[in-house]
């Protein structure tokens, strides 16, 4: 019997300012347990909450960004819950008037787009963490997190498969590392992903869902929902009924398990909170936020496709962050004879594999912009083949040093003497008159033969193009 999966995701983006949502604290990352808590964030008696402007800035940003609704006016209220880590008792957050509602993004899932549209992102604060480990079975609490800035954002059940979840999330997360709302470090928990999930059978309701907690990678992501949506089919398949609840994924066991049964919204029991006022969004501020933001990256990827001439799914690589785009243009814009398709199988390829075999971000490539634009002009003026291009960029990498110096050191440039090609050539057809013969009767794959007995013949330093001319004019004669 077929099934369906229905996806949403709840994503906490951590907003990149200095100070927490509420009072002057640090959000530096990495500091002594409890020493960037003060008294508005474990709640003292008697201190009052102070909005963060750069929160809202920054919500406001993301919500012009994805083309949502801008409440003008939108209020903070309490979410009650007890946890230790929640040393108020309850989480400031927004219920019935968020910043931002509405907006959608679109997502590439292989050779296919999809638009994904968003619920509703609101500001809200971080609760502390309570560890587990290394405390002979008690737990400790950190309350440094308390009161970071966090903007939620909800999208509608409109994800259909882990593949399409991971695509959205790694979206959003571009988006927002783009936009400079969020720096994007999933290690470290700015970035953190809930996902609903559920099944049903084709043209029925929606099914009961469960909620995966706190996937902070793309990888564990894809596992959970896959994992997840195996198991509430078996549970139904088997006559179990699915109880909605909150689960969270064990990365070494490749499972979820249930943590609670899941809450509703009247459960918390909000209401608006009475320390703050409602928040007032001034339109000439609005626009000056819209007048600043940077080229997209749907926009960009559009651009690509209209001007340079590639594909969507080569535009939706090469936008996969904002600086791996910037490094892309860099090199196109640098190149004497304009080939961007060049550029971007270069980036998109040799550089692409380099820097992920040495688990670097494009911050981190020993070859900037400019050089790698260098060794592609010798490729376009010949004096490169795409072969011995790969060796000068290999001896870039590990051992620097500029394009011209490692070409003529190495002796690694073309061969533009077509004579000496020619001379070459007519001892690889005397040397080999099967292959010669075969060609004659039909046999293409001879002629490719002869040509790899030339290129090796010259150590790959043949201009290609030049050696299957002379060699095709050879043959015919």
């Amino acid at each position: 019997m077929q099934w369906e999966t229905v996806i949403g995701l709840e994503v906490h983006t951590q907003l990149t300012t200095k100070s927490k949502i509420f009072s002057g604290a640090s959000t530096a990352f990495g500091a002594e347990p409890n020493s960037q808590a003060c008294q508005v964030d474990i709640a003292l008696p008697g201190v009052l909450p102070v909005l963060n402007k750069g929160a809202v800035e920054r919500a406001i940003k993301f919500g012009l960004a994805v083309g949502a609704k801008l409440n003008r006016v939108n209020v903070f209220a309490r979410k009650n819950y007890f946890y230790p880590d929640l040393p108020k008792g309850y989480q400031i957050s927004q219920f019935e008037l968020p910043i931002v509602e509405g907006g959608s993004l679109t997502i590439q899932v292989g050779d296919q787009e999809k638009v994904v549209r968003l619920t509703r992102a609101h500001l809200e604060e971080d609760a502390g963490k309570s560890l587990h480990e290394d405390f002979h079975g008690m737990t400790g609490i950190d309350l440094n997190r308390a009161g970071t800035p966090l903007l939620e954002i909800v999208s509608e059940p409109d994800m259909c498969s882990a593949a399409e979840a991971v695509a959205y999330a790694k979206a959003l997360h571009s988006l927002v590392t783009w936009i400079g709302t969020c720096d994007g470090n999933m290690q470290e928990g700015s970035f953190r992903c809930d996902a609903n999930v559920s099944v049903r059978r084709p043209g029925e309701p929606l099914g009961t869902r469960r909620e995966i907690k706190n996937l902070n990678s793309f990888r564990f992501l894809e596992q959970a929902i896959n994992y997840e949506v195996r198991w509430q089919i078996e549970q139904i398949e088997d006559g179990h009924k699915i109880q909605q609840a909150t689960v969270l994924f064990d990365p070494d066991s490749g499972e979820t398990r249930m943590m609670r049964t899941k809450e509703d919204a009247h459960d918390y029991r909000y209401f608006p909170d009475p320390d703050l006022l409602p928040v007032k969004l001034d339109e000439d501020w609005i626009e000056a936020i819209r007048a600043g933001l940077p080229e997209l990256p749907q926009a960009r990827q559009l651009r690509y496709q209209a001007e340079f001439g590639l594909s969507a799914y080569d535009a939706a690589a090469l936008t996969g962050t904002r600086a791996l785009s910037d490094y892309f243009e860099a090199v196109a814009a640098a190149l004497a004879k304009a080939d961007p398709k060049l550029a971007a199988n270069w980036v998109m390829g040799e550089l692409s594999a380099a820097l992920n075999k040495a688990e670097l971000d494009i911050a981190g490539s020993p070859i900037p912009a400019a050089k790698l634009a260098t060794l592609l002009g010798r490729i376009q003026d010949g004096t490169l083949s795409g072969k011995l291009a790969r060796q000068v960029f290999e001896v870039m990498w590990t051992e620097g040093g500029e394009v011209d110096a490692i070409i003529e050191a190495r002796g690694l440039k073309q061969m533009s003497d077509s004579g000496e090609v020619e001379r070459i050539i007519d001892e690889v057809l005397a040397a080999n008159p099967k292959s010669v013969e075969e060609f004659r009767s039909g046999k293409d794959k001879a002629f490719n033969a002869l040509v790899g007995q030339v290129m090796k013949a010259t150590r790959g330093k043949a201009n290609p193009a030049q050696v299957n001319d002379l060699l095709k004019a050879k043959l015919a004669g």
